[in-house]
């Protein structure tokens, strides 16, 4: 048993009886969370996924980091494959009960996982330039689409000792999501199942500048974000996306 699957209960629901896929590792990440109406997002998922709202409102977070250890269950890392940065812009929906994740686009710099993310999960990769620094405490992120669009620049550093957020609270309903959404070109929508422990949370202070990314999807936010979450490392198992049985009307 992998020791991730020893600690589940934290979770809304048990882990797939099947055995999960792939593995990868979450670093250096931030949560940078903007409020938007739900009536501006729905547009944006297709029936029957139902965007989400919590404090009133619902929320759209443009999330950078560093990816490792992607690979799929039972071979080692490869270089120059295994390891690559990634910034997503996401959505936060619900089906059948099950919360999860709808991802507006996905920027990577590794070829092949943008075409193997796109073939197999459904999900809208773009292949980017991405460069990090790390000075002391803090992260320099800057990425850029290759036609040169959707740019985004960031500094940010954890403010915070770590906690695990707690059920019920805004940070729990933005992070703590065990599943992600995706719609394959015939229209059919799948659900990806993932699991990993509770996020490492920390609050996170910095200059964030999202106006590019968000506005390669028609949404016009020129304000800071909201709210700034840290984490560290996340360690995540995946499993092999499903069809999403739909309920008859």
């Amino acid at each position: 048993m992998h020791p991730l699957l020893r600690q589940v209960a934290h979770r809304p629901w048990p882990v797939p009886g099947r055995p999960w896929l792939g593995r990868q590792s979450w670093s250096d990440l931030l949560f940078a969370h903007y409020r938007v109406a739900a009536s501006a997002l729905q547009r944006f998922v297709p029936p029957p996924l139902r965007v989400q709202e919590c404090e009133g409102t619902s929320w759209i977070g443009v999330v950078p980091f560093r990816m490792s250890g992607v690979m799929v269950r039972g071979l080692p890392d490869l270089p120059g494959i295994s390891a690559f940065p990634e910034i997503n812009v996401r959505l936060y929906v619900d089906y059948g009960g099950k919360p999860g994740v709808w991802f507006l686009s996905l920027d990577a710099t590794n070829p092949l996982a943008v075409w193997t993310a796109r073939r197999f999960v459904h999900l809208p990769y773009r292949r980017a330039r991405i460069e990090i620094e790390r000075q002391s405490s803090e992260i320099r992120y800057t990425s850029r689409l290759l036609d040169g669009r959707a740019r985004f620049t960031g500094r940010y550093r954890p403010t915070s000792p770590v906690r695990m957020a707690v059920p019920g609270t805004l940070e729990h309903f933005l992070t703590e999501r065990y599943c992600l959404y995706a719609q394959a070109p015939s229209g059919r929508l799948y659900r990806t199942e993932v699991h990993h422990a509770p996020w490492p949370l920390q609050d996170a202070a910095g200059k964030i500048d999202s106006t590019d990314v968000l506005r390669s999807h028609g949404i016009e936010l020129e304000n800071p974000p909201d709210l700034l979450h840290f984490a560290s490392r996340l360690d995540v198992l995946t499993w092999a996306p499903q069809a999403v049985e739909i309920d008859a009307p």
